[in-house]
């Protein structure tokens, strides 16, 4: 019997993004929606407090790469935190994606299309490696196994991963798995892990922000078990 496909591969990732792309409503992820306004800023000031935690009072000096940067939203965020746009390298399998954060993005940037795992970022020389709901779209432990350990090579001592995906799984959408707690651990065993649970579920926060967006802040506070992602902050000593 022969063995299965892997599920993956570069292309295979790709597509499912590109399909994910297709179906998505753009408005839903617009900061003019209330919901999608609250996950972003309640995510940001987590991400300023992992990092003022660290002991980091800006990111002037840092080199940091993202993987799967999409169109550049996340690389903008740390430039407007400080980071100086040499500094910055984005990697994404996509290449429309990549063209979106070339108009976005000063050209000093970096942008790479690619596989990460083969984006040949020289070892030791990054202060942060952000990966955005990339785990969660990797469905084979071995895919996700091969990407950490690159990403961990990159890191200079002192530095760490800062990662932001699903805890929970979603029925309704194969193509993504939940990573627990546990599973973060064991992709970065060497890792000094601080952790906090964001993001309100996102139907919930939907239905709620537009006609009532006083709520979300209460709701978020008052009751982390219906919040959906977990933002680590995975520190190499």
């Amino acid at each position: 019997m022969s063995e299965p496909a892997p599920r993956d591969t570069g292309a295979t990732i790709a597509a499912q993004y590109a399909r994910r792309d297709a179906c998505v409503d753009a408005q839903r992820y617009s900061l003019f929606d209330a919901a999608a306004l609250h996950a972003y800023q309640e995510r940001l000031r987590a991400m300023r407090g992992l990092w003022r935690a660290h002991g980091w009072s800006g990111l002037a000096g840092r080199c940091i790469v993202e993987v799967g940067c999409g169109s550049g939203g996340n690389l903008l965020d740390l430039l407007r935190l400080g980071a100086a746009a040499e500094g910055l390298t984005g990697i994404d399998l996509l290449p429309e994606r990549v063209r979106a954060a070339q108009r976005c993005l000063p050209p000093a940037v970096r942008l790479l299309e690619g596989d990460a795992v083969d984006a040949g970022v020289v070892p030791g020389s990054q202060d942060a490696v952000l990966a955005f709901t990339v785990f969660s779209s990797l469905l084979e432990d071995a895919a996700q196994q091969r990407l950490a350990a690159a990403m961990w090579r990159w890191i200079k001592p002192g530095g760490g991963v800062l990662w932001y995906d699903f805890a929970v799984g979603n029925p309704r959408n194969p193509d993504v798995r939940g990573v627990p707690m546990r599973r973060v651990r064991a992709l970065f065993p060497g890792a000094r892990l601080s952790a906090h649970r964001v993001t309100l579920l996102p139907p919930l926060a939907r239905a709620l922000g537009n006609a009532t967006p006083g709520l979300l802040p209460l709701l978020s506070a008052c009751m982390p078990f219906l919040k959906t992602h977990r933002l680590v902050w995975a520190v190499k000593s």
